[in-house]
């Protein structure tokens, strides 16, 4: 594929915390309308680049390009020079991320929650923001919690009006970091169907995630992680079926023997 049919371009990425390395040249595409699911073991550095994607973290060295546009920095004289905060905001509100805590404003509504961003970040007339939220809250099927607030809802539903308020600023690219891990077994169903319908809808996502029959069925592309580096990557319908690295196999095993 060419760099311009890419959506998500990351070369030779490096993050380190002090003099812990966390990703050790990281290389990444992704093309529009697809999804990519980051495996690996704790510490591999997943949600780590999940979070330079979104400029929560700022990359140590290589560069980022999102939709053409490269984050966070500007060239100058030969070097990338980091963007003022205005900038990255910018940026940042073309992405919806998605994370493990279901983050809701516990003396809001559903329908408050989900439109919070679009009226007090983006400048968005209340009523076009409620038309959104309640079309997004149709997506993933709550619409009729709209007057409810998070404490009345379970932990999948909770998740799911969190999917909804991200998509709710129409972002480029969506970003999932372990979505069902703080969920109850009988409730993970239900926010990867939800993952499912927009995987279907042609959204285009990344998905940190230890869900490997979502993986396998859903994604468009695996990616192996230890490290802070990418092991194996390709169709997640091969690569975690017939494993070609030792540290794969080794990892999948796990799952096997669970």
């Amino acid at each position: 594929m060419t760099n311009a049919s890419m959506l998500v371009r990351a070369e030779n990425v490096q993050k380190s915390f002090g003099s812990n390395v966390v990703l050790d040249g990281m290389d990444f595409t992704l093309e529009a309308g697809k999804v990519a699911c980051l495996l690996g073991p704790s510490g591999s550095g997943k949600t780590t680049f999940l979070r330079c994607l979104n400029q929560l973290e700022t990359i140590s060295g290589g560069a980022i390009w999102i939709d053409d546009e490269l984050i966070g920095f500007r060239p100058s004289r030969g070097e990338l020079v980091p963007l003022p905060e205005r900038a990255v905001v910018r940026q940042r509100s073309k992405i919806g991320m998605v994370f493990q805590q279901f983050n809701l404003f516990s003396h809001m509504t559903v329908l408050e929650n989900v439109v919070e961003a679009p009226i007090h970040v983006h400048r968005v007339p209340r009523a076009k923001a409620e038309k959104l939220g309640l079309e997004m809250l149709e997506r993933v099927g709550l619409a009729d919690k709209r007057d409810n607030y998070p404490r009345q809802l379970s932990g999948g539903q909770q998740q799911r009006v969190a999917i909804a308020r991200a998509l709710t600023n129409k972002p480029t690219l969506m970003l999932f970091d372990e979505p069902t891990s703080a969920l109850d077994p009988e409730l993970v169903g239900e926010v990867l169907s939800v993952m499912r319908s927009l995987a279907n809808d042609g959204v285009s996502m990344v998905v940190v995630t230890h869900e490997m029959s979502f993986a396998r069925d859903v994604s468009d592309v695996a990616v192996f992680m230890d490290q802070g580096k990418v092991v194996e990557q390709g169709d997640p319908k091969e690569i975690l079926v017939n494993p070609q690295t030792h540290r794969l196999k080794q990892f999948l095993s796990r799952f096997e023997a669970a």
